[in-house]
Parts: structure tokens; sequence; C-alpha cells
């Protein structure tokens, strides 16, 4: 069977981008956007209306079946593929980062031309350049750089499509397992969380109470303008962006010098403490290692508690108050929500005694642990069925899928 390789340009009708929208709430027609357009398929409830009779739309830019929509301007969105199966409920057109690629009459099986634009997916994330970090796909680099290879039978192309449907379905139905699976790991070690700090009342030596009444110390990090203070060497400097999920990673970037460090005094760190994320990301948490004593941070809320509380158990329960949506309770601010020290220093935590304290950490970290292990193993199989498929796209536009009857088979 002979396959041909053509430029892009040669073997399509039209690549062009689509209108730039008078947008409406409601009526008008259906405009498909960057969002809507993932894992090679086309959500339109994620798209927005046109208003047709204020800007008209050229009857070639409403979208066909068997056209290709490419994503073509943005970091992280360019490049993306999804082919157009089946006709849109209503007139649908695309935006201008969106390009429509519309194969030649008669030249194609419509899928086949949707998984050839797949196979080149990658090359096409790659080649968009742009000034300030805008990435951007000129129309003439999409026509003039991209080639495809294709069989000339029709019949042979609908072959590879039939072979390609199916092991994409058998794919598609292990991904749908391992994100299930991946899913229960994760609501597993959050339900353990909500069994112990939501069972105290059945235990007589727990007690709540507030949490100024059991800590040493409870303060802030400097709040101010971060862009003149940072020094190449220095003091570490640890930021609410390196705190997360019980973990505190310094990325080695951050300094201020001993001056700054010593005039910011009240919030010099000690092994122990906990770090409560006070804007962003709010309610991450993280106890400070030894590494990092004497050191300071940046709109975090310093924590020292007090014998009768571990520094673990108070970390853990301030990632029960995130998962369960609690800490949006005691935020303040509505254009930057952020929590204060006032607002901390009287929330109301359960206190068993240290002994217990301890072990309920150990069983925590220990189903963390194990939760890790599961999570790192579903994302390697996730990626590995990534891998499958290109793998799969790789054999089929080079002919060798449909020669093994194996494959076929």
């Amino acid at each position: 069977m002979e396959w041909k390789t053509s430029r892009l340009g040669d073997v399509c009708q039209m690549i062009k981008r689509g209108v730039a929208p008078k947008y409406l709430e409601e009526g008008g027609i259906c405009v498909v956007n960057q969002k809507c357009i993932r894992d090679h398929s086309v959500n339109y409830d994620l798209a927005r209306r046109h208003n047709s009779e204020a800007k008209k739309v050229n009857e070639e830019r409403y979208v066909r079946v068997g056209d290709v929509l490419v994503n073509s301007t943005g970091t992280g969105t360019l490049g993306r593929v999804a082919q157009v199966r089946s006709a849109p409920s209503e007139p649908t057109t695309v935006d201008t980062h969106v390009t429509i690629v519309r194969p030649k009459q008669d030249f194609f099986h419509d899928d086949f031309f949707g998984y050839m634009l797949t196979k080149i997916e990658e090359e096409i994330t790659s080649a968009g350049k742009g000034a300030s970090g805008q990435t951007e796909l000129a129309r003439a680099k999409l026509e003039n750089e991209f080639f495809v290879s294709y069989p000339d039978s029709i019949p042979e192309q609908k072959r590879v499509v039939a072979i390609l449907d199916q092991a994409f379905a058998d794919i598609e139905k292990v991904r749908v397992n391992a994100k299930q699976n991946l899913k229960n790991a994760r609501e597993l070690f959050d339900s353990y969380l909500n069994q112990v700090f939501t069972g105290v009342g059945s235990c007589n030596d727990w007690h709540s109470v507030r949490l100024k009444s059991i800590v040493d110390r409870l303060t802030n990090g400097f709040v101010g303008p971060t862009r003149d203070i940072y020094k190449d060497s220095g003091v570490p400097y640890l930021l609410a962006r390196q705190v997360k999920n019980n973990i505190l990673k310094f990325d080695g970037r951050t300094y201020v010098s001993d001056e700054f460090n010593i005039k910011n005094k009240k919030s010099l760190l000690k092994k122990g403490d906990v770090l409560l994320v006070q804007s962003g990301h709010i309610g991450h948490s993280a106890v400070v290692p030894a590494e990092h004593e004497g050191h300071n941070c940046h709109a975090m809320i310093v924590i020292t508690p007090k014998d009768e509380l571990t520094s673990d158990f108070l970390s853990f329960y301030f990632s029960f108050l995130l998962f369960t949506g609690r800490i949006s309770e005691i935020r303040s601010g509505s254009t930057v929500p952020h929590l204060t020290c006032k607002l901390v220093k009287e929330l109301l935590i359960p206190l068993p005694p240290v002994s217990e304290q301890k072990r309920i950490v150990e069983n925590i970290r220990m189903l963390a642990e194990q939760t890790k292990q599961l999570e790192a193993s579903y994302e390697l199989k996730l990626k590995s069925l990534d891998e499958l498929k290109k793998s799969l796209l790789q054999k089929a536009f080079s002919g060798e899928l449909t020669k093994s009857k194996g494959i076929a088979a």
C-alpha cells in the first residue's frame, strides 16, 4: 500500500483562524475557545456566545464535521487539537485563538484526518513562538512547516481508524479505572483525617480549647513587597508557595540580609514551629525542620505550640480544616481572602493527650506514605497509557499498524 508525505497546507481546503467575537450572555451563535479543546475533544459547555447580527460570520468559518480545531495561542494551551466528529447542535464558529484546519474533499476519511493531526500535536505545540512569553502559531507555519503521511486508499484509512478507535477505547477504559483508583486513594487519606478530627466527642480524654491558650507564640512574617528585599545569598526566606500539604520545600532561591532578619525577629523560626499560609493557597501548613531554625518567612502565620500540643498534630488539623472547606469559615477579606492572627488565635482545637496525638500523627503519616505510593503507581500508569497512545499513532502513520495482524486483532 503506497503512503504519501505532503505539507499540511497541500492537503487542506482551509487553514484559518476564527472571528473576534462580539460577546453576548444569551442568544447569538456558539463560539469555541481554547478552553473547549482538551484531551482531543470539544467541550461545547465551555463555549461563549457571539452576536452574529453585529458582526457576520463567513459561511466557511462555521465548523463542520471533519474539521480539526487547533489552539493557536497561549502558553500551555497552544497545539492542543480536537476533531469535530459529529455535527454541533447549533451553528458554531471559533474565536481568533483557534484555527480551523479543514481537509480537501475526498482526500481523507474524516476520522483518519483527525488522527493524523493528533499524531503531530506535540510538533505543533513546540513550534509556537512569540514575544513576552506569549506563544503564537502562525497560519503560514501550519501550512508550510508540518508534514503528514497518509495512504492513497480511503479503505486503508478506514482500516487504520477502526484499529485506533478500538485501541484508544480500550486505553480509555483503563485510564478511567486508574483515575478512579487515584481518586479513591486520595479520598481514603482525607476520610481518615475527617474520622480522626470529627470523632472527638466519643472520647472522654479529648477536649476543645482555643488555640491561643495552647501556644507560646502566634505571629506572622513580613507581609510587605518583596522585590526590594531579596538577596542572592544570605538568610533563607521561606515563601507561602513553598508550603503545601504538610511539606516545606525551600527552593534555594529566596534570601534576605542578616539586617532584615534581625529587624523582623518576631517571626524568626524555631524547629517545630508550624507555618500556616495566610493568602494564596490559604490553609496549607508545614512544620519547620531543624535546618530552618533562625530563618524567616513571608506572609505566613508562625505558631509555636506549648508542650501539650504537638506540632505535627496541629499541622494535620489545619489539613483537615482545609480539605473540609472549614478554613474558608475563618478567613477574612472579600477581594483578597486571607487569614489573620486574630482569627486563627480563636480557633477551637480538639486536644487529646500528647500520647494520643503522637499515635494519630504516626497513623496519618503511615497512611500518607501509602497514599503517596499508590498515587505514584497510578500516575505512572497514566503516563504509560499516554506513551502507548503515542506509540500506536507512530505505528499507524508509518504503515506498520495495518501490517501487523497481531495488533489489528
